[in-house]
């Protein structure tokens, strides 16, 4: 999957406002305010986060230890990878001897778990001709289907519903939502009587579990 750095000013054209984080647009341009939280009675269990961040990140995001500094590394306990062939985490924590840095991939969601509440500002671009990978149980590739999706910033699919059908919904098992205050999951399946659909928000990456590998160009605005 290429990588691309984010280069220049970004011409601001218009300010949305999306559950209390701010969203500056141009074109495929951003910054976003996205609120990063510790460990909270009644906002979060234990201060683990999920994060997206653009195809095009802002010079020098390459890596967990850069997203660690950008966010204030004093604030940050971990950042974990999902690792599609075992459903399991590569975290790394910063801590001398511990587990190596690893690279921030375009498409791939990470988890950040907070010791404070950050007011992060996200900035760079999504690309629209970016194809992701979204791939079903596969020996040595993925364990059961799972993908951990870093949800675009302009991307027409607002709600788990729209997802699915942009992606091809025969071929898309279920969307899942992590919940900071539960450390759970909310699962969307399309299937009548089941679960309600949800929205999709800005910053917040969310687990695909797919039936049929899809190599998927979301559809934006």
């Amino acid at each position: 999957m290429n990588k691309k750095t984010f280069f220049g000013a970004m011409a601001v054209a218009t300010a949305v406002a999306l559950t209390g984080s701010a969203l500056v647009a141009s074109n495929m341009g951003f910054k976003l305010n996205y609120s990063l939280t510790k460990s909270a009675v009644g906002i979060s269990k234990t201060g683990t986060n999920t994060l997206a961040l653009p195809d095009n990140r802002q010079a020098g995001l390459n890596t967990s230890k850069n997203l660690m500094d950008d966010i204030g590394f004093a604030n940050v306990l971990s950042v974990q990878k999902f690792l599609e062939a075992t459903d399991g985490l590569q975290v790394y924590t910063g801590v001398k001897g511990g587990a190596a840095d690893f690279a921030l991939t375009a498409g791939d969601g990470v988890f950040v778990k907070m010791s404070a509440d950050v007011p992060y500002i996200v900035v760079g671009s999504d690309d629209p001709a970016l194809a992701y990978s979204l791939n079903q149980s596969q020996v040595g590739v993925s364990k059961t289907g799972t993908n951990f999706f870093a949800y675009n910033y302009h991307q027409t699919a607002a709600t788990s519903k729209t997802l699915m059908d942009d992606i091809g919904f025969a071929s898309v098992l279920s969307v899942q939502k992590f919940l900071k205050l539960t450390d759970g999951l909310q699962v969307y399946t399309g299937v009548k009587g089941g679960a309600a659909d949800f929205a999709l928000v800005p910053g917040e990456a969310y687990f695909v579990k797919m039936g049929t590998t899809v190599n998927y160009t979301p559809s934006h605005y």
